[in-house]
């Protein structure tokens, strides 16, 4: 376990959403941001297990997926402003960022819209008989939509490579789990023949362990699994979200549980220098300047770049024409 680099990613997230936030309310960034501040420690020690030739499906909150797999924070930002120079090219924004040379495809705008791409992967992966394990990521508003249940059976029925991954931070938008569903996940999986894990969020450690010990059967050819972590947005549903739904004494009692700071504090304790931290944090902090000066400097799209990519160049030549 690299401890390190389970800070740095976490501390890279928390950075990069609230700079984000900054400015997204100073109007430098348009469109609806979703922010991943509390949760960091989720991706953080999912994806300390992520792999060349491991593929990732995202939700609508999906910067700091992107960044724990390596995505240019560059391109991210450029991205979000909207610029030529965006891992989209400027057309996706903060819910659509997709890069496949880092097997990301795509943070999602529909609840559990990545489950059946992550499926279809997982079936390419076993098809094709390729290592890897896709990582399908979802809220805990996706356990009532259908196709999350089509994907369960199906990776179950198929016993493909796939990791199916609750981030359950007790709403969806602003209806609490509990007003919600009438069952524990846990049973609800089973009904699959799943393996299943429940860990809390706020321990990266604990992320990362148990993660690592479904994973084994997942690559192993034993088929899919699910991890539940519990979890909690310090942030509303989306900036400017007036968050009615839930009270300060609430937030003030999942922040004193703040997964960032909380491991700083582990790390500290293990004998691990302050100076060293430091140096972390303050290089994370120039990759971030960076990655603002970098959009805000970019150009903006070409309006003929909206036509393009609308559509796939059509197949010439199929393999199996005049048999």
């Amino acid at each position: 376990m690299d401890r390190l680099g389970l800070y740095r990613v976490m501390y890279r997230i928390r950075r990069f959403e609230e700079r984000v936030e900054a400015l997204f309310r100073s109007g430098k960034i348009p469109g609806f941001v979703h922010l991943y501040v509390g949760q960091e420690a989720v991706a953080a020690g999912v994806l300390a297990h992520y792999r060349s030739g491991d593929y990732l499906t995202s939700t609508h909150r999906g910067h700091g997926h992107a960044l724990a797999v390596g995505v240019d924070p560059k391109e991210m930002m450029a991205e979000l402003f909207g610029r030529a120079t965006g891992v989209c090219r400027g057309k996706g924004g903060s819910m659509h960022l997709f890069d496949p040379d880092k097997g990301m495809l795509g943070a999602n705008g529909i609840v559990a819209g990545g489950v059946p791409i992550a499926v279809g992967a997982g079936l390419g992966l076993k098809l094709l008989g390729w290592k890897g394990a896709v990582f399908a990521f979802f809220g805990d508003g996706a356990l009532g939509r259908g196709v999350l249940h089509e994907g369960l059976n199906l990776a179950a029925l198929w016993r493909l490579p796939v990791l199916f991954v609750l981030e359950n931070n007790r709403y969806a938008s602003t209806t609490a789990f509990a007003e919600s569903h009438a069952f524990q996940v846990a049973d609800w999986v089973r009904a699959y023949g799943l393996p299943y894990a429940q860990v809390e969020g706020d321990e990266v450690e604990a992320v990362y362990e148990g993660t690592g010990e479904l994973l084994e059967g997942v690559r192993g050819g034993q088929g899919p699994a699910f991890l539940e972590v519990l979890t909690y947005r310090f942030k509303g549903h989306y900036v400017g979200d007036p968050e009615r739904y839930r009270t300060r004494e609430e937030v003030a009692q999942a922040r004193a549980r703040d997964p960032v700071m909380g491991y700083r504090r582990r790390l500290l304790s293990l004998g691990v220098s302050e100076a060293t931290l430091r140096t972390i944090e303050e290089e994370e902090e120039r990759l971030l300047d960076e990655a603002v000066a970098y959009a805000e400097a970019s150009p903006w799209p070409d309006p003929e770049e909206a036509l393009k990519g609308l559509f796939a160049e059509p197949v010439r030549d199929y393999p199996w024409e005049g048999a």
